[in-house]
């Protein structure tokens, strides 16, 4: 039966598609699966990333500890170098130089000083 043999008129109906913005609920899920979806993402990216710079500064922190180490041995070995019972010996054979004796030095003092 049609409306004319009624007398009933039908509701207007808009078209699909032509609502001004307005989405259907399993539109909202869409989007909110979404946004959660992105949002996880980019947490996990996030600790991934943390997690690769903490082994990083963990690598390069136990190669300083070995370069200090290794500092301070050269340090000592320099200290030991520059002293007096390495360098004597080491002089006397390499450029036959001697000990002076005591009465062959001569403390000079300072003009100024009087």
């Amino acid at each position: 039966m049609s409306a004319r043999r009624t007398g009933r008129v039908a509701p207007e109906r808009a078209p699909r598609g032509t609502g001004r913005g307005r989405l259907k609920g399993r539109y909202w899920v869409a989007l909110w699966l979404l946004g959660f979806l992105g949002v996880a993402l980019m947490v996990q990216w996030r600790q991934s990333t943390a997690l690769s710079t903490v082994r990083e500064l963990s690598r390069l922190q136990r190669t300083r500890g070995a370069l200090e180490v290794s500092r301070s041995a050269h340090l000592g070995e320099i200290h030991r170098s520059r002293s007096r019972s390495v360098l004597v010996p080491l002089v006397q054979q390499k450029l036959g130089l001697r000990l002076p004796e005591d009465a062959e030095i001569t403390i000079l003092q300072d003009p100024r000083t009087r």
